[in-house]
């Protein structure tokens, strides 16, 4: 067993496929290929399951792929330690719900990295896809949010991910409506208000559960459904049609000028947070980014509760 096979191994949970790997990495795909077919014969294990659309990892692939990352985690010091002159080419992977405050954060860590070689990752996808990313070290750091109706399922499947999750802030439910909406100019909305307009919320793929949903109260009925699976189509729809969807009421740049964010009247609260894999140890490009990420939050005056370190 080399170190760079267990590069290759991580470098390939990552990027969900041996092809994307190997551009990444400048390597040949073949060479990937080998490294693992190699470590799983030397170490009696299938590491990945293989099909068209890329690989996955295996209970075992998983469980190395934690030594894997302390191993090379730990020989990164090293080299740290004694070669402090060597270029490094820095890495950062997050997922996260469709939150424009962690793409703030994450153009914020990236502006004020002074690297000349770095791959940084921001993937906006499911909240199933947020946790399983975490999980199998695909991503560092996941964000997402739960609540009274969720927490008891999301908390079960962070247990089963072996993740932590840590809450970041709480906030009342809000409505966003395109400014021209005839809801726009309301100071506060009741639920039976947003009956006669569509429902716009993020498609959550193959886990299509009210419990991972990204938007609150998102199991009571509501006749007319769109699904989207971008945030610039939610913007979209927002400015240019009836529709509404529900969500924290912090509001990114692009969306202050065509968007109003109005209170719901409802008890309940969103608390935000991220999850981290128990067996990752924070980098430094992590730690700045969870503080920039602090940082904007505590900025904006729609968060009720800031929920600190």
């Amino acid at each position: 067993m080399t170190l760079q096979q267990l590069r290759y191994l991580i470098a390939i949970s990552e990027y969900g496929s041996i092809n994307a790997a190997a551009q990444n990495l400048y390597a040949s795909q073949s060479n990937l290929s080998t490294a693992i077919k190699e470590l799983e014969q030397e170490l009696g294990i299938t590491i990945f399951t293989r099909s068209n659309r890329g690989v996955t990892l295996t209970n075992d692939g998983t469980e190395l792929l934690g030594y894997a990352r302390q191993v090379i985690e730990q020989a990164t010091m090293l080299e740290e330690r004694y070669a402090p002159g060597e270029n490094k080419h820095a890495r950062l992977a997050i997922s996260t719900q469709h939150y424009a405050f962690s793409v703030s954060a994450f153009m914020d860590m990236a502006n004020e990295f002074s690297g000349e070689e770095y791959d940084f990752i921001l993937r906006e996808c499911s909240t199933g896809e947020i946790i399983d990313d975490v999980r199998t070290f695909r991503s560092e750091i996941g964000i997402l949010y739960t609540d009274e109706f969720n927490r008891r399922v999301l908390s079960k499947a962070f247990s089963d991910a072996n993740v932590t999750y840590y809450p970041l802030f709480e906030a009342k439910v809000h409505v966003f409506v395109g400014e021209h909406h005839p809801l726009a100019s309301r100071s506060i909305l009741d639920i039976a208000d947003l009956e006669p307009y569509p429902r716009y919320s993020f498609e959550q793929g193959t886990t299509n559960s009210f419990y991972y949903s990204e938007e609150p109260l998102s199991h009571l009925p509501h006749k007319k459904n769109v699904r989207i699976s971008d945030r610039g189509t939610l913007t979209n729809l927002l400015t240019n049609h009836n529709g509404y969807t529900l969500s924290t009421g912090v509001l990114s740049s692009e969306m202050h000028a065509g968007i109003a964010s109005i209170p719901l009247n409802v008890d309940a609260l969103m608390q935000v947070g991220y999850i981290m894999h128990n067996e990752r140890r924070p980098s430094d490009l992590l730690l700045s980014f969870i503080e920039h990420l602090r940082a904007g939050i505590k900025q904006n005056p729609s968060v009720d509760e800031y929920l600190g370190e």
